[in-house]
């Protein structure tokens, strides 16, 4: 809708938004695979990933004003890449969780994961056009009168959340930092008292 009435866009344009963000979650995808197959840290990427969301929703926002129909496309790619490189890296994360005394299984934690992410995805659609609707109401017969503002204001929402979201993932990646450096440090040590007790 933001492309039809904001930047003019056809019907046809706007539906091929949905094919740009799922070819622009594909490669998070396939990105996400290589970077952890590579040894990359999981909440490491997925701050990436909620980076590269910020950056797109910033330039859907400066679409609008600057009457580029190129700008949005880029964005809409740009959501579908964070959000392929976040939903992969918080699954593998997930799924990387230790088992405890055989409470905690793969298919347990992949049904959580599931659950949780439709039931985001849900709540964010429903969420975002209530409030896209109350405030556009709110701003009619004021300055703030246009097409674009009840979504520019969700849209800057968006990225404020996004935000708090990389706010959560800092000790995440912190304490991983840490138990990877206190556990190498460990192997170290190891090593030496086995090299030291060997006879010379």
């Amino acid at each position: 809708p933001y492309g039809g009435q904001v930047l003019g866009l056809s019907v046809a344009a706007t539906t091929s938004l949905t094919a740009i963000a799922a070819m622009g979650s594909l490669l998070g995808f396939g990105l996400a695979a290589r970077w952890m197959g590579r040894g990359q840290d999981a909440f490491r990427l997925a701050g990436r990933g909620v980076m590269v969301g910020i950056a797109a929703f910033a330039a859907v926002v400066l679409a609008g004003p600057m009457g580029s129909a190129l700008l949005f496309f880029v964005g809409a790619a740009m959501i579908g890449l964070g959000s392929g490189l976040f939903f992969v890296s918080t699954l593998t994360a997930a799924m990387a969780l230790p088992a405890e005394n055989g409470k905690l299984g793969g298919g347990l934690v992949l049904g959580a994961w599931g659950a949780a992410q439709a039931t985001a995805a849900g709540l964010s659609i429903a969420f975002g056009g209530t409030l896209r609707d109350a405030v556009a109401h709110l701003a009619q017969g004021t300055a703030l009168d246009s097409p674009s503002f009840g979504y520019t204001f969700v849209y800057h929402t968006e990225i404020g959340l996004l935000f708090l979201t990389l706010i959560v993932l800092g000790p995440l990646v912190r304490t991983r930092l840490l138990t990877d450096t206190s556990t190498s440090t460990q192997n170290i040590d190891a090593q030496k008292i086995g090299l030291a007790d060997f006879p010379t």
